[in-house]
């Protein structure tokens, strides 16, 4: 039986620590190999071409040119999948813009807790980079043309999950809802902190009010909440009356916030008032919570293959039933529209 080739890795940052730290930490995975390493981006260009690595980590503050504007000029030419390792900032969100398909925090290089966590987040994230489709955004958000078509009951709610790529989907998405949309509820799979930079960030360029959630919050027309990061969302009450709960708890397919947790909690509180949507990420969570949802009357949308980053939590949702209609990113906002104004 033939093994798998390791996965060539290009490390980009300009602080000669931390591309030591984080060779030294790939080094230990038998299925990564370090290609080289690169103090800034022409140097890295250079050896994109020579090394012809499989995936890039990447830095953002980074002489004569920062690590976004490489990726703007990167993509186009060189499309890799990058993952972009960097401290806290709402930069990583112009990266994955720009084409990052994820992100890693940097960890502070004195705590040896932060350091074996940066180590087994950046080894994971790479792996399931080297997996990923590198899509033209341009062309996907050029397919976006939505229209509420009718009135939308106020007692519906969307809920939305999503993992790998699905900063940038989620923005899609979003974008295309109106201001006076029922209630969406998102569990993206990231960090915390980062999860408020986000959900900022979403809100200033949709018609929609986009907030991350607090415990108790009522759940009304106009406002999308996002899960925090490092806790669960559920919802609860009744009608016009319902609310989040945001909590602490033990992860549930591997992840806090799980996209599970939220599903399983709006096919019992929501029953057939509701949309589920699966966008792209790696491994299953959501699966079962959408096969709930779509058993309790929900009406049900996945992100087909081609749009997304990586084809693994709406190919596992597919394939176990709970997705009633799979389409292409650009065509989910308008197939949301669409269902909810049949309820």
């Amino acid at each position: 039986m033939l093994s798998r080739p390791a996965i060539r890795v290009l490390i980009v940052d300009d602080s000669m620590v931390f591309r030591e730290a984080i060779r030294k930490c790939l080094e230990k995975d038998p299925l990564i190999e370090v290609a080289g390493t690169a103090g800034d981006p022409f140097e890295a260009r250079d050896k994109i071409i020579s090394l012809r690595p499989d995936v890039l980590t990447l830095d953002i503050e980074m002489p004569k040119m920062n690590g976004i504007e490489f990726l703007r000029r990167l993509m186009p030419q060189y499309p890799l999948p990058v993952v972009v390792v960097s401290s806290v900032s709402g930069g990583v969100f112009d990266a994955i813009n720009a084409g990052a398909v994820d992100f890693v925090s940097k960890p502070q290089l004195r705590d040896p807790c932060e350091i074996e966590r940066f180590h087994r987040e950046l080894a994971f994230k790479i792996k399931i980079a080297s997996t990923a489709r590198v899509a033209d955004s341009r062309r996907l958000r050029a397919q976006r043309s939505t229209s509420p078509g009718r009135s939308l009951r106020r007692d519906i709610i969307v809920a939305i999950g999503a993992s790998t790529g699905g900063p940038e989907a989620l923005s899609e998405v979003v974008r295309g809802f109106p201001a006076d949309m029922p209630a969406v509820l998102i569990v993206q799979h990231m960090p915390p902190v980062f999860t408020e930079m986000f959900a900022r960030r979403l809100s200033s360029s949709c018609a929609m009010e986009v907030r991350e959630a607090r415990d108790r919050e009522p759940v009304r027309q106009g406002i999308a909440l996002i899960a925090p990061g490092g806790m669960h969302m559920q919802v609860a009450g009744r009608g016009h009356d319902r609310f989040v709960r945001c909590f602490e708890g033990e992860k549930a397919n591997g992840h806090c916030p799980s996209v599970d947790v939220l599903f399983h909690s709006v096919a019992s509180c929501c029953g057939a008032r509701a949309v589920g949507v699966i966008l792209t990420g790696m491994g299953y969570d959501g699966a079962r919570g959408i096969v709930a949802m779509r058993k309790a009357g929900a009406r049900t949308v996945g992100q087909d293959r081609d749009s997304s980053v990586v084809y693994g939590m709406p190919r596992v949702a597919y394939d176990l039933g709970g997705v009633e209609r799979q389409v292409p990113l650009g065509q989910i906002a308008q197939t949301v529209l669409d269902m909810a104004g049949e309820m």
